[in-house]
């Protein structure tokens, strides 16, 4: 039975089945932490900001395009 853990333990700490399975779950952690601390020191508002800005952009631009072909039409 001995012989057969060591066997095992051997087996396991050559085999490299899974490193990288590993690699990439920690790789993805690290990403997700950053963009967690990045989130909350003020990062995430001010992307809020930044699409609400060109989101009000494009509905003023709408809004004078539509105008503007009223206007034409007459």
């Amino acid at each position: 039975m001995i012989k057969y853990i060591e066997k095992l333990v051997k087996k396991l700490k050559t085999s490299e089945k899974g490193q990288g399975m590993v690699e990439y779950a920690l790789i993805i952690a690290f990403v997700a932490a950053i963009a967690i601390v990045a989130l909350n020191n003020g990062l995430g508002q001010a992307v809020k900001d930044a699409f609400t800005g060109a989101s009000n952009m494009v509905t003023s631009a709408s809004n004078a395009a539509g105008t503007w072909a009223t206007h034409k039409d007459t």
